[in-house]
């Protein structure tokens, strides 16, 4: 009692209050988090195990000697990007129920009837999250020094990776944290989440990159001094410096100056104004919880909800049939859980700010197309496989998240014990739940399809190419909608059936190849990796967008493994589109 007395009066100095306390009881008691830790270091060794084998072989000659330094940079880049992508995909999945689980569990207002105040729940809640990334960072440090005694790797390469690092992912943390503020649907703020830092740190600086290049602005504006300011704030443009000047510092001697402390001060400054955001909202929400208000509540529901309980005045007020508490009861068609799924709100209660952001992305986009028409480059190769890579990326990490929240938010919101309680049948359940996947999924493919669509009667992609894009789609859908269900029902919380199945994405379509590819040059046979690499949906749409937008001319399908016609290659995307189908139906 003693020890828990004097530990909670340090952490209270500091300022941060029993929030964090009880956070960081609360985690290091969960098995997620040791096995989280387990897997990534796991997955650290073993591909430096790999990395070492093929450079170290039997013998220790001058010539191996020389390639120590080349493979000391080499697995040092891995870690860093490696570990700069995954902590950030992990932080915004962490942190994207933190403050709405208090809110909706109605405990944010009996909180602020305590000593505790708003900064200690906001910032207990980012640090305690934020912690176990910090463990993770902390435990590739052993790793990132061992491997830095290969040679041709410098400390301050190492030391900014880490730093911009620990500063990207308290910024995606408090974007994260901002954004579940307003919604209990854990998906719905990892896909806002992602959506804004896609904005802020890549189609924001291309957007102003095209005006600044089309505009003429380069008279006016040194080129070396726009890009500096331009992509000064962006931790990602910030990395790829660094790595490159590790791999050829004369690379960058004319470039753009980038200052890498400078870049973690900006973001350091912007995360505490959206905390400091944040602080004020939750203060405020959990004031009007603690007084019995209702929150996030719209006008229009609010006015049903006052129509409700006002008394009924005379007979002629109860008989108007205009009035919807007296409306008649809703009939159910046949099968329900279709009909429930058809019957939800598509983009929420929150219509009007979800009609304007999906009003501004359209027009967004519809400005790229329209700069890439200046530049009368709509029909050049590269700029339809950028296009359709973007949106095929986009659709499947939607789906991975969408998918993964089928059975799961019915558990949280309480009513899968009710919905297992009916007649309806397992696979009656599951068709409902696919069909309001692909119903939320359609507004994302849309995007994809409207593309091959616009552009195969543009005349500048060949109309094969939509039918083979359709069946790498159909796959994905199919094959992340089994996982995503099966990892929904073992789990009890939508961020870790979020997580695993993003995970187990990553790991089949990178992290797999990689250590095929490892193998491979160890035994000096990477045929298995190359036939591997070949199933991935990505790299099957950048061979078909290679060989049909060639002035809509059908060409050579080239993969990594073996080169065909049309035929050939239809046949080996049905073969995939089985063999994925299959392996999601063992999981469903």
């Amino acid at each position: 009692m003693q020890v828990s007395t004097l530990k909670h009066l340090k952490l209270s100095n500091f300022g941060l209050g029993p929030i964090f306390d009880k956070e960081l009881r609360v985690s290091s008691r969960r098995k997620r988090n040791y096995v989280l830790r387990f897997l990534y270091i796991l997955l650290l060794s073993t591909i430096l195990f790999f990395f070492w084998i093929n450079t170290v072989q039997n013998k220790y000659d001058l010539f191996q000697v020389s390639r120590m330094a080349s493979a000391g940079q080499s697995i040092i880049i891995f870690l860093v990007w490696f570990q700069f992508c995954a902590t950030q995909v992990i932080a915004v999945m962490m942190l994207s129920t933190s403050i709405s689980d208090e809110i909706y569990n109605k405990t944010l207002g009996l909180l602020m009837t305590t000593p505790i105040n708003s900064f200690q729940i906001v910032i207990g809640k980012l640090l305690s999250k934020l912690l176990q990334l910090i463990l993770l960072l902390f435990i590739s440090i052993p790793l990132l020094a061992t491997v830095r005694i290969f040679g041709g790797v410098p400390w301050n390469f190492i030391v900014s990776s880490l730093c911009l690092t620990f500063v990207t992912i308290i910024f995606i943390g408090s974007v994260s944290l901002f954004f579940s503020i307003f919604s209990q649907r854990a998906y719905i703020v990892i896909i806002l989440t992602i959506i804004t830092i896609i904005s802020i740190f890549g189609l924001i600086p291309l957007l102003a990159t095209a005006v600044y290049e089309l505009m003429y602005l380069a008279r006016h504006i040194n080129d070396e001094l726009y890009y500096s300011i331009l992509l000064q704030p962006n931790p990602y443009g910030q990395l790829v410096f660094e790595t490159i000047k590790l791999m050829d510092p004369n690379a960058v001697t004319n470039g753009p100056t980038m200052l890498w402390p400078l870049c973690c001060a900006i973001l350091l400054l912007c995360s505490i104004f959206i905390l400091f955001i944040s602080m004020i909202l939750v203060r405020r929400i959990a004031l009007r919880q603690a007084t019995g208000q209702e929150i996030f509540i719209s006008r229009r529901k609010r006015r049903n909800i006052k129509a409700r309980l006002l008394p009924a005045v005379d007979n002629k007020q109860i008989q108007d049939k205009s009035d919807e508490s007296f409306k008649k009861i809703r009939r159910v068609s046949d099968p329900p859980s279709v009909w429930k799924e058809l019957r939800t709100p598509l983009i929420g209660e929150h219509k009007i700010i979800a009609s304007i952001c999906i009003f501004l992305i359209v027009s967004i986009i519809g400005f790229t197309y329209w700069l890439c028409a200046r530049q009368n480059i709509l029909k050049e190769e590269a700029i339809h496989i950028f296009y359709v890579i973007i949106f095929m990326v986009l659709g499947m990490m939607f789906t991975v998240i969408l998918t993964a929240t089928g059975i799961t938010t019915e558990k949280e919101s309480r009513s899968w014990p009710i919905l297992l309680t009916t007649t309806l049948s397992d696979g009656q359940i599951m068709f409902g739940k696919f069909v309001g996947i692909l119903r939320r999924l359609s507004l994302v493919w849309i995007l994809l399809f409207a593309h091959m669509v616009i552009f195969c009667i543009y005349g500048a992609i060949n109309p094969i190419a939509v039918i083979q894009i359709f069946l790498i789609a159909a796959c994905i859908i199919v094959f992340l909608f089994c996982t995503g269900t099966y990892f929904s029902a073992c789990f009890k919380h939508t961020t870790t059936a979020v997580i695993v199945n993003f995970i187990f994405a990553a790991f089949i379509w990178i992290l797999l190849p990689i250590l095929l590819l490892l193998i491979g040059e160890e035994i000096n046979s990477t045929d298995l990796a190359r036939t591997y690499i070949d199933t991935n949906p990505v790299i099957q749409t950048i061979v078909i967008m290679d060989a049909t937008t060639n002035n809509s001319a059908i060409g050579i399908f080239r993969f990594f493994s073996f080169t065909g016609n049309i035929y050939v290659a239809s046949m080996w995307l049905i073969a995939c589109m089985a063999g994925y189908i299959f392996l999601g139906l063992l999981f469903a």
